[in-house]
């Protein structure tokens, strides 16, 4: 492979991503490739300051917790995903810039002047958006996680960022069901990163 591949795994909270993106990753490792796991927020210090605000969002301005997510990526694309893209390695990130344009165009700012002000990171070649009702993403983190929703999982902000989401027309992504059987949503990511491989020419192993 000449080139790396970006995916991005997206979509509300309580989706599954977390889950599916190792199991994705193991599975590409099974077949020769070399992968990188990732995810933002980072554990760098904008990314430390946008978990802050998970319980406390209302401590800074819209417009700086935009900045700081941007700050946060623009860090993690020069630190990780550039270096790993010129290696030649497949990157796997937990949320990227959609999540952005969702999350805090939900919040009130315009969701096309964030993907402009996103132009410095690399447009990945898969966008996986994992989707679910709101109803149901809630029903995960609480009952499955057995947490307390912060201030990124109400309701309402929830419905509003999956509709930004549904809106969303990027060629890249490939919008998977997420509220069946693991292995069922694992199947409909591998089928579609699989595509994706074989339009890149990549070979694999087995």
């Amino acid at each position: 492979m000449n080139q790396g591949i970006l995916i991005a795994f997206e979509g509300i909270d309580g989706t599954g991503k977390s889950t599916q993106l190792p199991q994705l990753a193991a599975y590409l490792r099974s077949l020769g490739l070399e992968v990188i796991e990732t995810r933002e927020p980072t554990t760098g210090v904008y990314g430390q300051e946008i978990r802050s605000l998970f319980q406390n969002r209302q401590r800074v301005t819209r417009e700086r917790e935009l900045e700081l997510f941007l700050l946060d990526r623009r860090q993690h694309v020069e630190e990780c995903i550039l270096p790993a893209l010129v290696q030649g390695k497949i990157v796997l990130t937990d949320r990227y810039y959609f999540s952005t344009a969702a999350y805090q165009g939900a919040a009130g700012c315009d969701p096309a002047e964030i993907f402009v002000r996103n132009s410095f990171a690399p447009e990945p070649d898969l966008v996986l958006l994992l989707v679910m009702s709101a109803d149901e993403s809630i029903a995960r983190i609480r009952d499955l996680r057995g947490e307390t929703l912060n201030d990124f999982e109400q309701r309402d902000q929830l419905e509003k960022v999956a509709a930004l989401f549904a809106s969303f027309p990027h060629g890249c992504i490939v919008r998977i069901p997420a509220a069946r059987p693991m292995m069922e949503v694992q199947s409909s990511i591998r089928e579609a990163v699989l595509q994706l491989l074989e339009n890149k020419g990549v070979e694999c192993a087995g």
